[in-house]
């Protein structure tokens, strides 16, 4: 750090992102992005954006807003696009948190949400996951400050049933609930209806994950039209262009071929499904996930002892060096294919160790 870094961020620890590898020689398991391209109509309509580069995009996403408004049957003054989830979260952790009101969280869920919370000067407090890595809504009523949680939950991939998320929300009439719908697309159902009933209720998706936008980075909010006015106050204070003319144009184009989407989405249950019975064949522990990935702890060495050995053999997975889930990986769902390749990789490993 340099002399002139303010000593305010002297403790923060920054987010730590999957491996990102600049050549083709891995097959990428690591970071939870689709394995399928952007659709065709995807492609063209982001390509044709391109033409429009020189002016400034719409600060308002309006077409984009109205687009999503549609395919959830809200209204637009209920949403709000954003660069990426992650722009949404800090957005809410900023506008509905502070030194008198901070949030709670799972113990063990997307590493995001300490980072926000600490680069905002946040308090927070983290509630343990259950034994079985699933978590209690009962520890999550009436907590006397607001909420973040994923549904379902990262990297364990369970999720939160509409019943308990209710329960969560009615409890906490007078703070803030944020679900973060990254991963529902793939088997979780959204509470996004329950936004009518409840003006506490926070919804935050991506197109990231099932709409294979990862590197277009768009996100969302729905809420409550007053909610979602408190974040513009602030998208407008520091970046109210956030969303560029391609990505707004691509973002249109996802939501219209719903189709594709429902193919990739399909396929990915059906992969993840055949993966997680191979591994359980293969002596792996997988817990029961509704999302993109799998998370497993093999019968023969710690979680980053797989890593590693998983790496040498041209397969990345992801694991954290964190109490509870040192001897856990996190495995993306690819396609057959890749999957096939990450099982062969296994099989390998398990033969040279006599498994």
């Amino acid at each position: 750090m340099s002399r002139f870094f303010v000593s305010r961020f002297d403790d923060l620890t920054p987010y730590t992102p999957g491996e990102q590898p600049r050549d083709q020689v891995f097959v990428k398991l690591n970071t939870n992005e689709s394995p399928f391209p952007p659709s065709p109509e995807v492609v063209k309509a982001a390509s044709d954006a391109a033409a429009t580069l020189r002016l400034y995009s719409d600060p308002d996403s309006t077409d984009l807003t109205q687009a999503v408004a549609g395919y959830f049957g809200v209204r637009p003054e209920e949403v709000l696009m954003t660069n990426g989830s992650d722009e949404i979260l800090n957005f809410a952790f900023m506008a509905f948190g502070d030194a008198a009101c901070g949030f709670v969280f799972p113990d063990i869920t997307y590493g995001f949400y300490e980072v926000i919370a600490d680069l905002n000067g946040i308090p927070y407090r983290k509630i343990p996951l259950d034994e079985d890595f699933t978590i209690r809504a009962e520890d999550y009523f009436g907590v006397g400050c607001n909420i973040v949680i994923p549904n379902p939950n990262a990297p364990t991939g369970i999720p939160l049933a509409i019943p308990q998320i209710r329960s969560i929300v009615e409890s906490n009439r007078d703070h803030i609930v944020i679900i973060d719908e990254a991963y529902v697309d793939f088997g979780g159902e959204s509470c996004i209806p329950l936004i009518r009933e409840y003006d506490n209720l926070l919804v935050t998706q991506t197109f990231s994950k099932s709409r294979s936008l990862a590197g277009g980075r768009l996100g969302f909010g729905i809420g409550n039209p007053d909610l979602i006015r408190d974040l513009n106050t602030l998208k407008y204070s520091c970046n109210p262009y956030n969303v560029n003319r391609m990505t707004s144009a691509a973002g249109i184009a996802a939501i219209q071929d719903d189709v594709y989407f429902r193919k990739n989405i399909a396929e990915i249950q059906r992969v993840r499904e055949y993966t997680r019975g191979q591994l359980e064949q293969r002596g792996f522990t997988v817990l029961p996930s509704v999302s993109n990935f799998l998370f497993v702890r093999s019968n023969f060495g710690t979680a980053e002892d797989l890593y590693g050995a998983l790496r040498e053999l041209g397969v990345l997975i992801r694991y954290w060096k964190t109490p509870r889930i040192q001897d856990w990986c996190r495995i993306t769902i690819g396609t057959r294919a890749q999957m096939d390749t990450l099982l062969n990789a296994v099989d390998t490993i398990r033969k040279e160790r006599g498994l």
